[in-house]
């Protein structure tokens, strides 16, 4: 059986630069004949001819068994659109992207619109069932016929991922060149969490995959104000003191597991959540699609109002006035992102930049020095430490920046993880090993300050605030 003979009777290899085989094919299936469950390549070129079309190309037994699609592969599971079967194409049509001639057939311009791979689940003569992973389309999708050459194709709604770790920033200085390839964000001082929505309601998670939902009630109407079925947003839950992010007043709400006490600490300690990403729109992943469309996206998604809002982003080439205007504002710094870098979850990824007005650490709590004089029978300082080659190595005591309340409550959360002796895998120094209680290494904390010792060391540490949504394994040193 000839699968390229229609294809072939179509064209002439002497006027268009199309691929034309001059030998038959042998294979044996096709779009409407039975055939084993395949995998393979996918393309979807964009047609300019007579009319503007998407064509859908899946390989099937050496061929590109294809459809035309006039509006192009769908985004929304609630809406088909007309998929029109056309004939098979040759394997190497999957990289064609040129001119086909006038008074050629398909006359127009054609470019590779999306590539990938597929699984087929189902593939018959009446229903095509296939999952992609392209760079733009990834999912469910089935082909259907309804008569004729005539199909329908119909995206599937994909379920919110069970659990998904938050893309990180890498720290480091700005861009050197290019900058117009960036976009900058301001660095707010928060509790990273992705916000979950299904069917009118919303789920907060943590950086480490707690439910969170509970202790910000206030964030609760975005469910209902995004006007859309399903959405995966990444942002961070932000207190505020006079227009500025203030970590120490969102102490205050972090902690709260009682649903009675965080709805009272609304009305005197009330919380933003700041969305600056979307992953995920009426059941389609959007990861793979660039930062830019990305927020694109996001843009008419989130209203500002309320208790959320999506900050603005700035042009790469000005990255130097917005980092002067975070320092103005109090701000910890930037984040720099790549237009074109695609979501990484879990990842550090280089494509998006911390870049630090003040130096900043998380660090692990170790030990603690008993207080003197005006702290006797309190904490005097906490001993820190970050993972490294070596295991927990100890870089630094930290003794400033804490509340008579703070330090109460990091002595009731220390008190039941001492142990008898260092958790730390390299030296401490003897004046600050003296008289110290050691705890197991599982409370972290952020601390600001001067500059790394060569000795590894952090330089006038002062604290500033618990970080019990950051798992002390992923603790080590920023550079």
């Amino acid at each position: 059986m000839d699968r390229l003979a229609e294809y072939r009777s179509k064209r002439d290899a002497s006027r268009t630069p199309e691929p034309v085989p001059d030998t038959a094919d042998t294979g044996t299936g096709s779009a409407a004949g039975p055939a084993p469950v395949a995998a393979g390549i996918f393309v979807v070129q964009e047609h300019h001819a007579r009319r503007l079309h998407w064509d859908f190309r899946l390989e099937r037994d050496g061929v590109l068994v294809s459809w035309a699609l006039p509006k192009g592969v769908p985004d929304d599971p609630a809406i088909n659109h007309l998929a029109v079967h056309t004939e098979d194409h040759p394997m190497e049509y999957a990289t064609f992207h040129g001119q086909i001639p006038k008074g050629e057939y398909g006359a127009g311009s054609v470019t590779i619109w999306d590539h990938g791979t597929y699984e087929a689940q189902k593939w018959d003569d009446r229903e095509v069932k296939v999952t992609l992973q392209g760079q733009r389309v990834t999912g469910g999708y089935v082909l259907f016929a309804t008569g004729g050459r005539n199909w329908m194709i119909h995206r599937e709604r994909l379920p919110l991922p069970a659990s998904i770790k938050p893309m990180l920033a890498t720290l480091g200085g700005p861009p050197g060149h290019h900058r117009e390839d960036w976009a900058v964000e301001m660095k707010w001082d928060g509790v990273r969490a992705l916000a979950a929505i299904e069917s009118g309601k919303l789920r907060l998670i943590s950086r480490t995959g707690k439910d969170i939902t509970a202790t910000y009630p206030e964030v609760s109407g975005l469910a209902h104000a995004v006007g859309h079925k399903q959405v995966l947003l990444d942002g961070e839950i932000v207190a505020f003191s006079e227009g500025r992010p203030d970590f120490e007043a969102l102490q205050s709400r972090m902690h709260v597991s009682s649903p009675a006490q965080a709805l009272r600490l609304t009305q005197t300690q009330p919380v933003t959540y700041l969305a600056f990403d979307i992953l995920q729109l009426d059941g389609r992943p959007l990861t793979a699609l660039p930062y830019a469309e990305r927020r694109d996206i996001l843009a008419p998604i989130v209203p500002n109002g309320g208790w959320w809002l999506s900050p603005p982003t700035f042009p790469g080439e000005d990255l130097d006035a917005v980092l002067a205007a975070s320092a103005a504002n109090g701000l910890e710094g930037v984040v720099a992102k790549r237009l074109d870098s695609r979501y990484e979850p879990g990842a550090r990824s280089a494509g998006w930049l911390k870049i630090k007005n003040l130096l900043r650490q998380e660090v692990i709590v170790a030990g603690w020095k008993p207080g003197k004089g005006n702290r006797l029978g309190q904490i005097g300082s906490l001993l820190v430490g970050v993972h490294g080659p070596g295991g927990l190595l100890y870089c630094g005591h930290v003794g400033t920046g804490f509340s008579v309340a703070t330090l109460r409550m990091l002595g009731e959360k220390l008190s039941p993880l001492r142990r008898p002796d260092s958790p730390f895998d390299g030296p401490v120094p003897a004046e600050h090993a003296r008289g110290a209680v050691w705890v197991e290494p599982r409370l972290v904390i952020e601390v600001a300050f001067d500059r790394w010792t060569r000795a590894g060391r952090m330089r006038a540490p002062v604290y500033h605030g618990l970080r019990d949504d950051k798992n002390p394994a992923d603790v080590v040193r920023e550079t």
